[in-house]
């Protein structure tokens, strides 16, 4: 008896053990089960992190988040804030005894809280019809500093006649006159800009301070709390040099405004010393250049003494935060693919890197993004990410660095991840090492041949990283060897690499691509007749371009491309930025160099079976490139469908359904076309 109970319960052991270790492959509807951690915001004393988790709602098809906080040592891990709503941009106070944040948590409208830890209470200190940006603490903790839209209202001159009691008249016509009048995600831009207001943690009403026609950008406090510092464009041709911003400083008791910089080039995100004696900021010296790295500077509170302190560290810097002893910058920037934080000595220059492997805010594509915040003891709070791994929370200490959480272990512990590998390999055309990544699919078996997808990435001035990419699990998980890459013209690279498609894109990142393809392949468990390629925004581009000049690719899907760089540059939504930073002339000043670089001007040789895919308030790349394509494929007698996403701007992953449904369509495309 005891021994047929021993053989059944290591039967049952056995069993269980087997199911648990069979995992399958990642599905469609897993998007709504992914989490990630954004903004994390150590304590002041190092003790504490306040973080984002990030989830979405499979019945509201929303991306949703609550704030949580956790001990350093990963104790006491639990929410500040529950219920399908946004809180988001938590802020310490400098006592680190309260949390000021953003939620809709009440009816919907976004507004700005206070939260006392000791009690976890919160109030609403913020009831203001339009939302309030991420809010900045007061040396003393008494106030907060914020930005928020506020609109201006601009009479239509033209005048209609009154209409007849009862008469059911279309709405009135819309005037426009601004350069700038749509954004993509915002759609047509009402008039108004972002000003900077100051609201005591007493709540109250927030005080305006500025009130000029331009955007204000985040603020900084002076260190005795009688100023702000902050960046805008305050020109009178901001409009047509939108990147040609400086410094201001804004004095609270007079409302006086001093700028500080004065140069041809953007000058941004100030950000003042703990000691109050310096004020750094990043910008350059603008050459037009369709790539410019972001450098660090330095100058004293009245804005002299301005000097560059990063040297000819060759990556674009950003999110810049002050040691406690304000003696080092910390700094974020890509390289080679990977998310990493520079420490940088003021005084010497020295830079060393403190922090890699940042990242997993990009579920939709394998783009390099994270976050990180920094205690004034040193200790950092930062996003981890790989491959097989959304943004967790992690934090480094003098002692070690450890993740913290793993907000999808539940999901992944029965899930099939494909396997990330690193791929290198020299560009045919002028034998410049390029990088990108290779994922097999789940239980790989390198004996076989599988199709690949050729995945392009967008910007075209962008980087791809050994992130996790849901996309690219999603291909994988349907059976193909997927290659992303980093072509010329990513970031991450240096400012020459960057640079090597300015007023040359596309061109000869083709090579560099089919190169990439081609090393691929002689690893031998590929099938070179069953190769596919997409892509999206600059990737669409370069999609449309591929097709135009090679029939290698069995099908093709061409994502939220330019088709026509003439009609986009005078369509897109920041007209002033691209004539004057991608090409050298406007359209009609030379007309043939807009075409030999548009994609369209190639479609007479376009054979491969060819999808377009956009959403319909897209104002980035608007759907008419798509439609021209579609129309000219068409006339060509080219086999080809267009996807049209509906509500959906340049940013399509922006609700999961969206995601789930360019993920589908473009699976749905390449199996119509795939070969046995």
């Amino acid at each position: 008896m005891k021994n047929g109970i021993l053989t059944t319960l290591l039967f049952i052991f056995f069993l269980s053990a087997g199911i648990a270790q069979q995992k399958s492959p990642l599905e469609l509807t897993d998007i709504f089960n992914l989490e990630y951690v954004s903004e994390p915001q150590i304590s002041p004393d190092g003790t504490k992190v306040v973080y984002v988790r990030n989830f979405k709602d499979i019945m509201t098809d929303r991306n949703l988040s609550n704030l949580w906080i956790v001990n350093v040592d990963g104790s006491g891990n639990r929410p500040l804030t529950t219920g399908n709503n946004n809180s988001r941009s938590p802020r310490w106070s400098h006592d680190g005894t309260k949390i000021a944040y953003l939620s809709n948590g009440e009816d919907e409208k976004t507004k700005l809280y206070m939260m006392w830890l000791e009690t976890r209470e919160s109030a609403a200190l913020t009831n203001t019809p339009q939302s309030p940006g991420s809010p900045v603490w007061s040396p003393d903790d008494r106030h907060l500093a914020f930005t928020m839209f506020v609109p201006e209202q601009n009479a239509s001159p033209i005048k209609l006649p009154s209409k007849p009691e009862g008469a059911k008249w279309n709405a009135p016509p819309k005037y426009i006159d601004a350069l700038r009048y749509r954004g993509d995600g915002a759609g047509y831009l009402k008039s108004g800009n972002r000003q900077i207001f100051v609201l005591s943690t007493d709540g109250g009403t927030p005080r305006q301070l500025t009130t000029a026609s331009q955007n204000h950008g985040t603020p900084s406090w002076s260190s005795d709390g009688r100023a702000l510092y902050f960046s805008a464009n305050l020109r009178e041709d901001a409009d047509y040099n939108p990147a040609n911003s400086e410094v201001h400083r804004l004095e609270l008791g007079s409302g006086e405004i001093d700028t500080l910089t004065d140069r041809n080039g953007p000058d941004r995100s100030p950000v003042v010393s703990p000691n109050g004696r310096y004020i750094a900021y990043v910008g350059y010296d603008d050459r037009y250049q369709g790539y410019q790295i972001s450098r660090l500077y330095v100058m004293d509170p009245d804005g002299s003494n301005q000097r560059k302190v990063s040297g000819d560290f060759d990556r674009s810097i950003g999110n810049v935060q002050w040691s406690g002893d304000s003696n080092s910058l910390y700094f974020q920037y890509d390289d080679n693919g990977d998310t990493k934080v520079g420490k940088l000595s003021v005084s010497s220059g020295k830079v060393e890197t403190v922090l890699e492997g940042l990242g997993g805010l990009s579920l939709g594509r394998p783009y390099n993004a994270g976050d990180f915040s920094v205690a004034s003891n040193g200790s950092l709070a930062y996003t981890l990410g790989n491959t097989g791994l959304p943004a967790d929370l992690a934090i480094k200490t003098r002692k070690e660095a450890r993740r913290i959480t793993q907000l999808n272990a539940d999901l992944f512990d029965f899930r099939a991840l494909g396997e990330m590998e690193e791929l290198r390999w020299k560009s045919s055309f002028d034998q410049r090492e390029m990088q990108g990544w290779i994922v097999k699919p789940p239980n790989f078996d390198p004996n076989k041949k599988y199709p690949m997808i050729l995945e392009i990435h967008g910007g075209p001035f962008a980087s791809y990283g050994s992130v996790f990419s849901s996309e690219v699990q999603l291909y994988a998980a349907a059976g193909y060897v997927v290659l992303y890459t980093n072509p010329r013209g990513s970031s991450g690279y240096g400012e020459e690499f960057g640079n090597l498609i300015h007023h040359d894109y596309p061109n000869h990142d083709y090579e560099d691509l089919m190169s990439g393809v081609d090393a691929l392949i002689a690893k031998g468990y590929v099938d070179s007749e069953n190769l596919f390629v997409t892509g999206g925004s600059g990737g669409g581009v370069l999609t449309a371009w591929i097709v135009g000049k090679t029939d290698r690719f069995r099908a093709a899907v061409v994502a939220k491309p330019v088709i026509n760089w003439y009609s986009f540059v005078l369509y897109a939504d920041n007209p002033a930025f691209f004539y004057r930073y991608w090409f050298p002339t406007k359209p009609w000043e030379d007309p043939e160099h807009y075409m030999k670089r548009s994609p369209l001007s190639y479609v007479g040789n376009v054979t491969t079976p060819t999808m377009l895919l956009t959403g319909e308030e897209d104002y980035r790349t608007p759907i008419a490139e798509s439609e021209q394509f579609y129309a000219a494929l068409k006339l060509e007698g080219v086999e080809t469908a267009m996807v049209r996403i509906p509500g959906a701007s340049h940013g399509i992953a922006n609700r999961p359904s969206n995601l789930i449904a360019k993920i589908a369509g473009v699976l749905m495309w390449f199996e119509k076309y795939r070969g046995e």
